[in-house]
């Protein structure tokens, strides 16, 4: 039996979180935005399981930074770092949206 990765939550990926259910929910309606972070969450939880099934971050990639890894579900990617046992949730954005300097400012922690 394999070991269990803790999941953790940056400050700023609950953000994303919280806003893009804002945004979808005076749009679309609650049910709609509820649905959609719920299916975000489903899909995040097996990252405790096999975090690595996920591919490296291909804008971080360009930069020769290869410790980000990202799963897409619908529109929007989830962003996080393996470290040790825990996943570490950096950011959910919407992947319609140039993500570059974004995902670098995240990266180098700033």
């Amino acid at each position: 039996m394999s070991t269990l990765h803790s999941i953790v939550w940056a400050p700023v990926a609950i953000e994303d979180l919280e806003e893009i259910a804002d945004y979808v929910a005076s749009h679309d309606g609650s049910d709609i935005a509820t649905s959609l972070v719920e299916r975000i969450l489903d899909r995040i939880d097996p990252l405790s399981r096999n975090p690595r099934r996920c591919r490296i971050v291909p804008e971080l990639r360009a930069f020769g930074i290869r410790d980000y890894r990202d799963l897409v579900v619908s529109s929007y990617r989830v962003f996080f770092r393996i470290q040790g046992r825990t996943v570490g949730i950096i950011g959910v954005l919407d992947g319609r949206r140039d993500l570059d300097q974004e995902l670098i400012r995240r990266a180098l922690g700033e």
